[in-house]
């Protein structure tokens, strides 16, 4: 259809081929990708970035903007033609020529901390979709505080079949649905198409009656029909309910042969295939040449927010000094002067009231001095809220069309609550923590890495962190799993060893800004080993001497979290025998591990045996304690029992650290 959008004739084919050739043309010189999104959601994507998206290209951090996820990673040179026509800075020709290259700001699949202009890392298919949840749940929320002058914008998503396949979509959209995001609209790329081959081979889901049994609109559309997708857009824009926009495509559209097949999926077109797409769209120019007025029609597009964003701005200068810097503070990531001196009292009163508790009741007791001195931080659990002890007195629940509140109900949805601390993370004004048994890390992962890869400083509570929970048994039991987060890349794990150390480990979960920290919390009580509070948080160098030996040290024990009293409970055996300990306690392996040689060499000291505790696997550990360190630990799964029974059937006991001790010495 010839959709006119200039005065000079320049029509929506015209926009849009404009996309679809960039794209074509970059994966054909990378001899890798995945033209056929891009070509056959480039009419979707044309209308929502020329007719409705409020985005000023100019400023792609702009507050207020709009938000568009590709959620569909794999089809990144779609979103990077966009970038590049719309006048992003930094996402220019060259950047599209060198497509997939080392060092490029155009990799494989889209990475926010990259390319300018992309809200999120995507990829993995459903994470895109997930995200989004928490960028819809994250503006509705801001909105709540700071009203619709300066908080009134969509989030955009354009899916694949193979998002709406991935399991944490239905996650996603159900809580969407419950919670009446009505501000998240999603384009669905509906062309039938996966690598295997037409969808029939593996699926056979009424998406349209999925998403309206989970509380969405939906409906069906020729999603290359300008009209219909501007009525649709339009439609949902006003719907008190977030809508699935199933826009019905071809895949690969123009291309002779192989539109409509998987052969455009993921791979090149081929010089033949790729001269008759451009024959039968009717593009007679160069590889990446753009001509003058569509180039500038695009531009023209990519600047029509910015008398909005202007418009916003001296909104935002009218408010009261006080309240203008609070919102540019938390948009910009700024965290609150008063935490360290907020931790650093709650330490002193520790120090005075000493509490034998659990570590999840230390991190309820932190949390309840925590959420007053940091407005932006959002607690959540998977319908764990009682276990994990993560809902203070002070935060009220976010409900259906109520979003004034600090606590959210995920349900139980562990991937898609990751997934969506993501997207609040991203959208900015919030850090959120989120909450459940560390044995179902497993069920978050994949967007706990997204977390990791990408930068993002959301906060995993993940409580009943070993053996030590008991009765649940081997089922719910983490013993891999300390070693499995702490060998992801830029993931920061703790394990508190007392009251003390779990507000240190808030303070610093809380300060760090570049990256995600998991907080792995006990079940059981422990008893406060820690009588020393003030601004200082020793917690910061992962590891630190917390009860030196009686004179030259003869052995070195090392222990994180529950362990640390079996620890200081073997150096007192030793000491009855005259054989010196001491005791250094690696509330964050993986953090001491970063740490210089120097301060590394210092704590560990220059003992002749070290030891090292902890109610789960040994992999890790050889870094500090060397290959013929002792380990006291888990060399299996756990088992069914009361927890005292089952630290002495594994022998994580005091003895049994003496014992070993004793007999490295003696041999």
């Amino acid at each position: 259809m010839q959709d006119t959008v200039s005065a000079d004739r320049v029509t929506h084919s015209d926009l849009a081929n404009a996309v679809r050739v960039l794209a074509m043309d970059a994966v054909e010189q990378a001899k890798s990708g995945h033209p056929g999104l891009p070509m056959g959601a480039a009419d979707v994507a044309t209308v929502l970035f020329t007719k409705f998206l409020k985005y000023d290209a100019t400023d792609p951090t702009w507050p207020d903007r709009d938000r568009f996820i590709l959620s569909a990673g794999h089809g990144s040179m779609l979103l990077y033609s966009l970038l590049h026509l719309t006048g992003v800075k930094g996402v220019t020709i060259d950047e599209l020529k060198n497509f997939r290259k080392l060092d490029s700001k155009t990799p494989g699949h889209p990475e926010n901390f990259m390319t300018p202009g992309v809200e999120t890392t995507t990829g993995p298919l459903g994470q895109g979709i997930a995200t989004a949840v928490g960028f819809a749940l994250a503006e509705r929320m801001l909105n709540a505080e700071y009203g619709d002058d300066l908080v009134d914008h969509h989030t955009y998503v354009l899916a694949s079949d193979g998002d709406l396949m991935e399991g944490i979509s239905h996650e996603a959209i159900a809580l969407a649905g419950h919670l009446k995001l009505n501000r998240m609209i999603v384009l669905w790329d509906d062309n039938g198409i996966s690598i295997d081959g037409p969808l029939t081979l593996s699926d056979s889901v009424d998406q349209v009656k999925r998403f309206q049994a989970c509380g969405w609109n939906a409906v069906r559309i020729d999603g290359h029909d300008p009209k219909a997708i501007q009525r649709a857009i339009a439609r949902a824009q006003k719907s008190d309910k977030p809508t699935l926009i199933a826009c019905k495509t071809t895949i690969g559209y123009g291309a002779p042969k192989k539109a409509g097949t998987s052969k455009a999926h993921g791979e090149p077109l081929g010089a033949e295939e790729l001269a008759g797409a451009k024959t039968a769209l009717g593009w007679s120019h160069t590889p990446f040449e753009i001509p003058d007025n569509i180039r500038d029609a695009w531009a023209k597009a990519g600047k029509k927010g910015r008398r909005l964003r202007k418009a916003w701005a001296d909104r935002l200068k009218a408010l009261p000094a006080d309240k203008r810097a609070e919102f540019e503070r938390r948009a910009t990531g700024v965290r609150p002067q008063g935490l360290a001196d907020a931790i650093a009292k709650l330490k002193d009163r520790l120090v005075a009231e000493p509490q034998n508790v659990a570590t999840r009741k230390a991190s309820e007791i932190a949390l309840e001095v925590i959420t007053e001195a940091v407005p932006e931080l959002v607690l959540g659990s998977a319908d764990l809220t009682p276990s994990n002890n993560t809902k203070t007195k002070n935060l009220n629940a976010i409900s259906p069309g109520n979003y004034a509140g600090r606590y959210i109900h995920y349900g139980i949805r562990e991937h898609g609550m990751a997934a969506a601390m993501n997207g609040i993370a991203l959208h900015g004004g919030y850090v959120p923590a989120g909450a459940t048994f560390l044995v179902f890390t497993d069920y978050a992962r994949p967007a706990m890495r997204i977390a990791a890869l990408a930068g993002i400083p959301a906060i995993y509570v993940m409580t009943h962190d070993s053996i030590g929970l008991g009765e649940d048994g081997p089922t719910h039991q983490p013993v891999e799993h300390l070693a499995a987060l702490r060998s992801m890349p830029k993931m920061r794990v703790f394990r508190p060893a007392d009251a003390i150390e779990t507000a240190e480990a808030w303070q610093l979960a809380l300060e760090r800004t570049d990256g995600p920290s998991t907080l792995a919390l006990t079940r059981q009580n422990l008893p406060q080993v820690r009588r020393d509070g003030g601004i200082a948080n020793l917690s910061a160098t992962g590891a630190y001497e917390l009860s030196p030996a009686n004179g030259k040290a003869r052995a070195t024990i090392f222990a994180s979290g529950s362990e640390v009293e079996i620890a200081l409970a073997a150096q007192k055996l030793l000491d009855e025998q005259s054989f010196a300990v001491r005791v250094v306690s690696v509330p964050s392996l993986d953090l001491f591990l970063a740490q210089p040689e120097k301060v590394r060499a210092r704590i560990i000291g220059d003992a002749p045996i070290k030891v090292a505790v902890e109610a789960a696997v040994r992999f890790g550990w050889d870094s500090v304690i060397g290959p013929d360190g002792i380990f006291v630990g888990m060399h299996g799964f756990g088992a069914s029992a009361p927890y005292k029974d089952l630290y002495k059937h594994f022998g994580i006991t005091p003895e049994a650290v003496a014992e070993k001790v004793l007999r490295t010495h003696n041999l």
